[in-house]
């Protein structure tokens, strides 16, 4: 795999083509005999965010998968992939009772952002995320992730709290987007190129980072290939995880995550 023969923001722009398939793909292409739930048990229930249960390689498992819809009329219900505060509740609710049922949990992480609507922040964004980010580092199952897709800001982050972070090769996972980020640094959103290269966004600066563990190829594979790729190692990374004992499980996340930017 040759990380030079794209540049950054060629990445952001494969992260973003709106044929490239999201959680749904994921769930129904991996996932055997899922059942879906829904809401979070204190407001409603957010289609941004699916989740359930079921069986992946005959392995009960609990997913979590952002989704953004393919019709205007799905996309506009999912809020074109970006999670409310219901979405991110509802997550840590399957993720406390996969804890309690001891299934590992696989998430599947896509969005621009969370939701930044008025709303949103009136029921809490904010606190949904952080309360998310706290209580995932204490989650006693392995928790697998992946970026599927544009991973953005804390919305994607909110899911991103595991023991195996994984990227397929055209995802991206960054703090801000680069035309965020250009219009704050040099006002001008234009230079969103630069800024792509400056936030090193892309899977291949963030496995030497030591952030990510795995990148599945995507040169030449179709959407299938790349699934199957990904499965085999996420079975792969649960079985491991599996023979770590809860404490050696914790520990190890713990480390993962303070090493970072050491």
């Amino acid at each position: 795999m040759n990380s030079n023969t794209k540049t950054a923001y060629d990445r952001v722009v494969a992260a973003r083509d709106t044929k490239r398939p999201l959680g749904k793909f994921y769930i129904e292409n991996m996932i055997d005999s899922f059942v879906e739930f829904h809401g979070d048990r204190r407001f409603g229930d957010d289609e941004a965010i699916i989740g359930g249960i079921g069986y992946l390689n005959g392995k009960s498992v609990t997913v979590l998968a952002m989704e953004r819809g393919s019709t205007l009329d799905e996309r506009m219900k999912r809020h074109f992939g970006c999670p409310t505060p219901e979405g991110y509740r509802k997550a840590l609710r399957l993720m406390k009772e996969a804890e309690k049922f001891n299934r590992p949990i696989v998430c599947f992480i896509g969005c621009s952002g969370a939701y930044c609507g008025i709303d949103a922040e009136e029921r809490g964004q904010g606190e949904a995320i952080a309360e998310n980010l706290f209580e995932m580092m204490g989650i006693k199952v392995p928790i697998i992730s992946v970026i599927i897709s544009e991973g953005g800001s804390g919305g994607a982050l909110a899911l991103g709290v595991c023991d195996t972070l994984i990227m397929l090769e055209n995802s991206v996972y960054s703090v801000i987007s680069p035309e965020g980020c250009a219009s704050i640094l040099w006002k001008d959103s234009q230079k969103a190129n630069e800024a792509a290269e400056a936030l090193k966004l892309t899977s291949y600066d963030l496995k030497k980072f030591g952030i990510v563990e795995k990148i599945i190829d995507e040169k030449d594979k179709t959407n299938n290939e790349i699934c199957d790729d990904l499965k085999m190692y996420i079975v792969d990374e649960i079985n491991e995880k599996q023979k770590l004992s809860t404490h050696e499980l914790l520990d190890k996340r713990y480390e993962k995550f303070r090493k970072i930017g050491a």
